[in-house]
């Protein structure tokens, strides 16, 4: 791989990174919700499902992706309606207060697949590594040096960005501590959810 590649593959994956979608509303309403640290595994469940697709473009995406459609399908309808759950189960939850971190978040276990979901059900991801990705990476050329390459600057450029945004709903969740603030704070971040959830689920 050149650098020109490198540089080009960055671009592509900060473009589609930043570009506001599943992955970013889920990452900044489990920020906004409960906070950076619990909105971590969910950026690596997004960063994960792209890395597993970055592996189905290298050895066929278009194959693989025929040959799983209806695992495809029920990933995403089970992805969409966990996060309506969660934007249902914020809407409901009680303010408890002025420490906004009482509320009880989820584990991190169930953060990290909600994110993997999100990522393996969502169709701009899949148009990515299987229409845009071969203009940049030369996929049938590729050494296991150059899969290693792509694979950290797929890792780090989307990672990156989803931290930011993680990082930057927390803080702003910080200027919220009264209960009533708490309570519209729950409700912005469980329609978020609830949204994005039936987009999803609207292309299913």
């Amino acid at each position: 791989m050149s650098i020109l590649s490198i540089f080009g593959l960055s671009a592509a994956m900060f473009l589609l990174a930043i570009t506001p979608g599943p992955g970013v509303f889920a990452t900044v309403s489990k920020a906004l919700a409960s906070g950076f640290k619990h909105a971590v595994p969910v950026v690596m469940g997004i960063v994960v499902g792209d890395l597993i697709f970055l592996i189905f473009a290298i050895y066929g995406l278009a194959a693989i992706a025929e040959t799983f459609s209806a695992l495809f399908l029920i990933i995403k309808y089970l992805g969409s309606g966990y996060l309506v759950w969660l934007g249902i189960k914020l809407w409901r939850s009680t303010p408890q207060g002025v420490d906004i971190t009482v509320i009880k978040p989820q584990s991190g276990k169930y953060n990290f697949l909600g994110g993997l979901s999100i990522t393996l059900g969502n169709p701009k991801v899949i148009l990515f590594y299987l229409g845009f990705l071969p203009t940049f990476v030369p996929l049938d050329q590729l050494s296991t040096f150059d899969i290693a390459i792509v694979a950290c600057v797929v890792s780090l450029v989307l990672g990156s960005v989803m931290l930011f945004y993680a990082y930057t709903a927390s803080r702003a969740r910080e200027l919220f501590k009264s209960a009533n603030s708490q309570k519209t704070m729950n409700r912005a971040a469980g329609s978020a959810m609830i949204g994005t959830g039936a987009l999803l689920l609207s292309k299913a």
